[in-house]
């Protein structure tokens, strides 16, 4: 068990509690609202996706890693919320001390600010960790960073928004920049871009490459596939965690309804396969006027928006290229054949624009690739790092 958490000296009408029971998740789930009341860009999550996402019985998330939620009140008042989370994968493959926060959201205040991250820290001071790096809303394979440009646009599914103090707050507390990631903006404008179109020209041309879409009728054999390349092609990346098969597994209850085989490309080498791009339709298109909620008519609501028509944008959350084809010609022609694979099948439905996020900011081959058929960088993610004590 954890105690309270003491004031934080800076104004001793903050308190800091752990997040248990009804009324608290209730409390700690209802709190954006609030806060992004003014906010025209905010898109409402969905109340019951969310708390399967925090629930230790759901999420896979909570097989490798213990986590806290903590609200901030004030005078009873909710004014601040956070996650404190340790990784038992990330922490084994990695050995730095690093935990981790998330969920972050809070009013205009410095002192609530500060006693949220007091609170977490010694959390984590607790469990052994030396820094403390964020946000991750659990892991870098959930919501990443916190949003520093792109204040203007809603956010894409899966990825976050935030209200323009949040940055300058943590930096006050002594956060310092980790590193930065970006989401990329393309509207099509019916035809595909040369460059994809080369690349799919060339890949359709090799007896050796097969282009194909993901077979839904052997769903959790093709995500083994999925997941294996997206292991293999990230193992270098800076922050990488392994995705488990128990989340694999998750995926693929999440994939059933979104999508169609189509959404996805597989592309094959001699018989392997190299490379793979995924695309999900951009629900937060449709649930923009649910208010977070389904009951009374939200998910007839929602249900004809999935089945009705295509959606009028989507998201690219998970390229990958097999390690053993990065930095060769033929690695970009896969790369980029499975991408204008999913590309002309929207485009045939009618779709125009996407995202592709998030990309490091440092990794200059795939920003390179995705800036050749038009991506523009539009929103600017950074993930914060500070040490504990």
């Amino acid at each position: 068990m954890v105690a309270l958490v003491k004031p934080c000296d800076m104004d001793s009408s903050v308190t800091v509690r752990p997040a248990r029971g009804k009324e608290d998740l209730k409390a700690f789930l209802g709190l954006p609202f609030a806060l992004y009341a003014g906010d025209p860009n905010w898109v409402a999550p969905l109340h019951l996706e969310r708390l399967e996402h925090l629930d230790p019985k759901k999420n896979p998330y909570f097989r490798h890693a213990e986590v806290e939620l903590f609200l901030a009140l004030r005078g009873g008042r909710p004014v601040g919320r956070i996650s404190a989370q340790l990784s038992r994968l990330r922490s084994e493959r990695y050995r730095d001390g690093v935990g981790q926060f998330g969920f972050l959201e809070a009013e205009d205040d410095p002192a609530v600010f500060a006693a949220l991250f007091d609170a977490a820290e010694a959390w984590l001071k607790q469990r052994g960790a030396t820094a403390i790096q964020g946000p991750f809303s659990f892991s870098i394979n959930d919501e990443t960073g916190l949003l520093i440009e792109g204040f203007d646009t809603p956010p894409s599914v899966m990825m976050s928004h935030a209200l323009p103090y949040y940055g300058p707050r943590l930096e006050e507390t002594g956060f310092v920049k980790a590193k930065d990631i970006i989401a990329y903006d393309f509207i099509g404008q019916g035809g595909m871009p040369r460059a994809l179109a080369s690349a799919h020209d060339k890949a359709m041309a090799d007896p050796d490459v097969v282009l194909r879409p993901l077979d839904k009728k052997q769903l959790m054999k093709e995500l083994e596939i999925v997941v294996s390349i997206a292991n293999d092609a990230w193992s270098g990346n800076w922050g990488f965690v392994p995705w488990t098969r128990e989340e694999m597994t998750a995926l693929a209850n999440n994939l059933k309804m979104l999508v169609t085989g189509d959404y996805i490309a597989i592309a094959e080498y001699k018989g392997e396969p190299a490379a793979m791009a995924i695309t999900l339709p951009n629900i937060n298109d449709w649930i923009a006027g649910l208010n977070g909620r389904l009951l009374p008519f939200g998910w007839a609501k929602l249900a004809w928006q999935l089945f009705a028509r295509p959606p009028r944008s989507v998201r690219m959350p998970l390229m990958g290229l097999r390690r053993k084809y990065h930095g060769t010609a033929l690695g970009a022609v896969l790369g980029m054949a499975a991408i204008a694979r999913v590309w002309s099948y929207h485009a045939g439905r009618g779709t125009r624009r996407g995202e592709a996020s998030w990309i490091l900011e440092d990794n200059m081959p795939m920003r390179r690739m995705i800036e050749s058929f038009g991506g523009r960088p539009y929103k600017t993610y950074r993930i914060y790092e500070k040490l504990i004590g």
